[in-house]
């Protein structure tokens, strides 16, 4: 499968790559600085795309067989919350102008349910630090829903860090997992088997999915 990534460097998207590549898969990476992807190997080529323009992220994806963005400002950027919708406006333009009909996207646990009717972002407790971003993914999976393609979503835990590629894990349909202590988590690793499980084998297409142990 020809895959594109967008964001292939990123705490995520570093993820992704391995999960992609171990599996056999060609990956086409868009990354703001290609020194940082591993070395040159077949499976893996730089395209260079403005993910701020339609018209260059479609000229980028086209020919693939699927798109995942795990596209981030990144939390130093004074204006997260604008470039991460702009940006995810433009990608989704872009993939749909390209002809490619699937788009898979890193979501954020700020969207799940703590309790129903209420997102994990609302709740008085939820990290300040962590706001933007959270409001920002709650809004591009809005521009998804309005969107035609085959996209699927997927929420981590509300704990992600690195650790073990367990391939052992819950899937969710939007409410919060914790497991027997409470906790809501998952490793980077799991959450990259999840992404690519959906990417080879399409189970929660036109919505939002989530992960955790």
């Amino acid at each position: 499968m020809k895959t594109v990534l967008i964001g292939a460097t990123g705490y995520v998207g570093g993820a992704l790559l391995k999960e992609l590549l171990d599996r056999g898969h060609s990956v086409g990476a868009i990354v703001r600085d290609a020194a940082r992807l591993p070395p040159p190997q077949p499976r893996l080529a730089v395209l260079k795309a403005d993910p701020f323009d339609p018209a260059s992220i479609a000229a980028a994806v086209a020919g693939h067989d699927a798109v995942i963005s795990a596209y981030s400002p990144g939390l130093a950027d004074p204006h997260l919350y604008e470039h991460h919708v702009a940006a995810m406006t433009a990608i989704v333009d872009g993939v749909a102008r390209s002809g490619v009909e699937r788009l898979l996207v890193v979501g954020g646990a700020g969207t799940l349910e703590a309790a129903p009717g209420l997102q994990l972002v609302d709740t008085p407790e939820f990290p300040a630090q962590w706001k933007a971003t959270a409001l920002a993914t709650r809004e591009s999976l809005a521009v998804l829903r309005r969107s035609a393609l085959r996209w699927s979503f997927l929420a981590p835990a509300a704990h992600l860090e690195p650790g073990e590629r367990t391939g052992r894990f819950r899937l969710g349909d939007g409410a919060l997992l914790v497991d027997a202590d409470g906790q809501s988590r998952i490793s980077l690793q799991d959450y990259a088997v999840a992404m690519i499980d959906e990417l080879e084998m399409p189970r929660h297409e036109r919505r939002l999915f989530n992960v955790a142990y």
